[in-house]
């Protein structure tokens, strides 16, 4: 079929009708408030290129350097004028009429907002919002050409740079169209349920009049409410000077843009009650997918209505909370009064913490992403400026578009005249680890193109002059934002290591005095290379491959040494691999997760874990005796003896190496006897994959996500026995799940006697306090 009903589709069905339609439909299902509509499939779209015979030619065009940006902008003009002269097949068009037809009421057509749903896009770890095209108050005239704008938008330049920035194949990503009645909305934006950097537990709304459009593109500098969901309570309510609002033209039904009246500019958008409702619903969707959510909504007649609901991919790993809650928005609640501020002029003259006029405040406005730096400015009012950003500067615009993106990435901080937390600015800014400041109402006719200035991205500030206290912005790095106020390192018999999953983090990871690597991953190390392992060594050669592994390793051994470092071999599901070149042969599982995975995949097809064993002895002969082989997924001794004869052929003796396994199953840890007389020297316990697999639980499945219990007292007694009976045996034990960062985990952990812990970066310093505090109470006690 070429077209399917939302109410027909769930979170499964995201390869059949891409994030954003699974996603509504996952919404429907759990009796969410979504205006109905369906979706034409990716598979739709996969048939009209190829049957056009325009596929080769459309993934040609597009594979380009994407830091050239004239050669984007050629990809992209080639690819919309591939798709929109090519005609609809008769058989696709008339099934997407009828579906569309049978939406209208009382004879009248409807109108509908057609939106692209791409199949990598609102995924768990990237975000790929606002990179395909959305149209509003569309009609039946112009819906099948809106079908294939949205199929065109795919290679937009923001889109084509994404992509290969994180390692997503253009000829591996399909798109998904979504056709929803609209909403004729009065209010609407957006919904941040945690909060986008630090995932405290506030809820970051923002709102505008008319359709929230105007929000999400940053046309409009929306109300920016918090609310504190520990206590229940608003926390800052900041009113903008809405200048303009988006609606549907009485006469001919099309989305125009018109100036607020005089009396609504400055009027705030949302009452008190109609804040708790969002939040009530917000914190339903957050419940129902198990992680914080950034969603789109709009209220009509009094009826609030969710539109599109995905994961907040841009928390930091390093977050620790803000600091200081007073100045995190240079615009709330700034003179500490409680009284709402209003218009960008009304702010004016005023500094983040309620001073006087400060002399050298240029312009303020949302922080949007954390960071201060120094650079000069560079002013872009029309695209072909965009080569004049260079590695340092700082980039001053209106509002960024997805053209702007790898001016974006060479900039040292970013600042918009219009936009919230939660426009493409803010959401771009907070991916590429700038410093930005948005809605600041004047900072193009204000700041000056060469100015020297100083960007505070978590005041919301920009000043005059280059602060000593910033980052020059050709030096900014954010490893700083890891490395714990207090120099002074908790002592403790028990080590805190930490988690480490791309090399990039390692500096940043080692900044946090963590005794060591208790967990580095080489998933993202394979994965990044574009290609299955298989198919790398086969196009570049076994040596290139182990190259590669060996230099991202390094550098993180490099910067722990002589502090141990274990790496685990590779553990990614059939599915990850399924995305890569050479990946077609990949079986599809009901669940990959339960799969052929691990180390299991590793002894039955066993040249790429060859040359992953091959690439770590040849770390160690080359002095990096600090590496530490962890293996995944290990259910036996047999695994384990299937895993030292492949250790001995790759020149890593067993008896001298330090090695050890992970825990993830109850298989392992029920026989953890056999496994330490097989002679691991470490056993690890991955709490997320043995919480799942005794539990019954899958972690990815929203409908048990609530039943996902690290500390249910099954999982504590499968890790306490384990503990017990290493602590016999001579063997060390540690833990590198994300429960390790958890005080009530750490404290069963340490009380049973765990050799290490290993956190997030976020947490390490957090983790040693809680560890020294539990190993002062035990001693306490067994004195008294």
């Amino acid at each position: 079929m070429a077209v399917l009903l939302l109410e027909d589709v769930d979170a499964d069905d995201v390869g059949t009708v891409g994030g954003k339609a699974a996603s509504l439909g996952e919404l429907i299902g759990a009796g969410l408030p979504v205006p109905p509509g369906f979706a034409v499939t990716a598979g739709t779209y996969r048939t009209f290129i190829e049957e056009a015979e325009i596929d080769e030619e459309l993934f040609d065009a597009v594979d380009v350097d994407p830091e050239d940006s004239a050669a984007l902008r050629e990809a992209e003009a080639t690819a919309e004028r591939l798709i929109l002269d090519t005609p609809f097949p008769g058989s696709v068009r008339e099934e997407i009429l009828e579906q569309y037809r049978a939406m209208s009421e009382d004879g009248d057509e409807a109108f509908v907002a057609v939106r692209s749903s791409a199949t990598a896009e609102d995924l768990p770890d990237s975000s790929f919002a606002g990179q395909q095209e959305t149209f509003l108050n569309v009609r039946e005239e112009d819906l099948l050409r809106r079908v294939k704008e949205c199929w065109a938008s795919l290679f937009t330049q923001r889109a084509i740079y994404y992509r290969q920035q994180r390692g997503f194949p253009h000829d591996e990503v399909d798109i998904a169209v979504v056709v929803q009645r609209m909403v004729d909305a009065e209010k609407s934006g957006v919904m941040f349920t945690s909060h986008p950097s630090t995932g405290d537990p506030q809820v970051t709304i923002e709102a505008a009049w008319g359709l929230g459009e105007a929000v999400v593109s940053g046309t409009v500098s929306p109300d920016n409410y918090v609310y504190d969901r520990e206590r229940s309570a608003v926390d800052e309510v900041t009113v903008a000077d809405k200048k303009v609002e988006m609606v549907k033209d009485a006469e001919t039904g099309e989305t125009v843009q018109l100036d607020v009246d005089e009396e609504r500019r400055t009027a705030r958008v949302l009452s008190d009650a109609e804040i708790g409702d969002l939040v009530a619903l917000g914190e339903r969707v957050e419940d129902h997918y198990g992680a914080p959510q950034d969603v789109e909504w709009a209220i009509y007649d009094g009826e609030i209505y969710m539109l599109q609901s995905r994961p907040i991919t841009t928390i930091r790993e390093d977050a620790d909370g803000p600091e200081d809650t007073e100045g995190t928005t240079a615009t709330a609640d700034s003179d500490g009064s409680g009284a709402e501020l209003g218009s960008p002029d009304d702010r004016a003259g005023r500094t983040t913490d309620g001073s006087a006029d400060d002399a050298d405040l240029l312009v303020d406005g949302l922080g949007a992403s954390p960071g201060a730096v120094s650079g000069t400015v560079r002013i872009v009012r029309k695209l072909d400026q965009l080569d004049q950003v260079q590695e340092g500067d700082v980039m001053v615009t209106e509002m960024t578009m997805p053209d702007m993106v790898p001016a974006m990435k060479r900039a040292a901080g970013i600042v918009t005249d219009e936009g919230g937390m939660t426009s493409h600015a803010a959401i771009i800014s907070r991916e590429l680890g700038v410093p930005a400041v948005v809605g600041t109402g004047n900072g193009t006719r204000v700041l000056e193109d060469g100015q020297h200035v100083t960007l505070d991205g978590d005041k919301g500030t920009v000043r005059a002059g280059e602060a000593e206290s910033a980052e020059p912005g050709e030096e900014f790095e954010p490893v700083e934002a890891a490395r714990p106020e207090t120099p002074v390192k908790p002592m403790t018999a028990t080590e805190v290591k930490v988690n480490v999953s791309i090399p990039e983090a390692a500096e940043r990871a080692a900044a946090t005095g963590a005794d060591g690597v208790g967990l580095l991953r080489i998933e993202h190390m394979v994965l990044s290379l574009g290609k299955t392992p298989e198919k790398y060594i086969a196009d570049h050669g076994a040596a290139a491959y182990r190259d590669e592994l060996v230099e991202g390793v390094r550098r993180v051994a490099d910067e722990f040494y002589p502090r141990p470092v274990r790496v685990r071999t590779i553990d990614a599901p059939t599915d990850e691999f399924r995305e890569l070149e050479g990946g077609d042969g990949e079986p599809v599982e009901p669940n990959p997760m339960l799969g052929w995975r691990g180390i299991r995949r590793s002894l039955d097809k066993p040249e790429p874990f060859r040359q992953e064993l091959a690439a770590f002895a040849r770390l160690h002969e080359m002095g990096y005796d600090n590496l530490e082989v962890m293996f995944p997924l290990v259910n036996d001794a047999a695994d384990v003896e299937g895993i030292k004869v492949h250790m001995r052929e790759a020149g890593i003796d067993p008896e001298t190496h330090r090695w050890g396994v992970m825990v993830e199953t109850p298989a392992s840890a029920l026989q953890i006897e056999d496994l330490a007389e097989a002679g691991i020297d470490f056993a690890s316990f991955g709490t997320n994959d043995l919480t799942q697999y005794t539990l019954a639980v899958d972690r990815n499945n929203g409908h048990v996500a609530d039943r996902f219990d690290e500390l249910h007292p099954a999982v504590l007694r499968l890790i306490g026995d384990t503990i017990e009976t290493c602590r016999e045996l001579g063997v060390d034990t540690s833990i590198c799940g994300q429960a390790g960062s958890k005080p009530e985990m750490v404290n069963f952990l340490v009380e049973k006697g765990v050799s290490s812990i290993s956190a997030n970066i976020d947490a390490v310093r957090d983790v040693q306090h809680e560890v020294k505090r539990t190993e002062q109470r035990l001693l306490l006690d067994s004195v008294r």
